[in-house]
């Protein structure tokens, strides 16, 4: 149960003028956030072993110090064309749910801190019907970042796939 007197939301913190850390990674040319509270560590790429009959966008499962963790692909989750791994590629293991995940992305950019008064909500036009993983846009001196829901970057039936890909 949430305190009533807490902020709760994105726009009640931008409110209160209050900040949020977040890990900035790269997904092609563009620039994405998560929370850093939701972020348990950031590793290098290794040897994905494939799950038959997994969904397009999971790569598979790694084995992350004893623990069996699914790989999601962000480019193929959003439609984003397909690129080769670089050295720069990375895992990034984060919390979806209640649930460990490993996403690739093209680079780890930095750690930011940004002011929420700075974000705004997605254009309705920009957002469109398959994007409520789109938490909004912090807007910084030289740079958007898009913001991600992280609890809604897959659905209730993929992540029971992901379930199913880890065990």
């Amino acid at each position: 149960m949430q305190n009533a007197g807490a902020p709760n939301t994105m726009t009640d913190l931008a409110a209160n003028g209050e900040e949020q850390q977040l890990v900035v990674f790269q997904l092609g040319a563009e620039l994405y956030g998560v929370e850093i509270a939701r972020v348990h560590e950031i590793i290098r790429l290794q040897t994905v072993t494939r799950v038959p009959h997994a969904p397009a966008f999971v790569e598979g499962v790694i084995n992350l110090r004893g623990k069996v963790i699914p790989v999601v692909d962000l480019r193929r989750r959003f439609g984003l064309p397909l690129a080769e791994h670089t050295r720069a590629s990375r895992i990034v293991v984060v919390e979806i749910g209640d649930q460990v995940v490993g996403i690739v992305v093209d680079g780890v950019s930095e750690v930011l801190r940004v002011n929420n008064a700075t974000i705004e909500p997605p254009s309705p036009v920009v957002a469109g019907i398959d994007s409520d993983y789109l938490h909004g846009i912090a807007k910084l001196p030289e740079q958007l970042v898009i913001l991600l829901n992280l609890d809604r970057v897959l659905a209730r039936d993929e992540r029971r796939a992901l379930e199913v890909a880890a065990a």
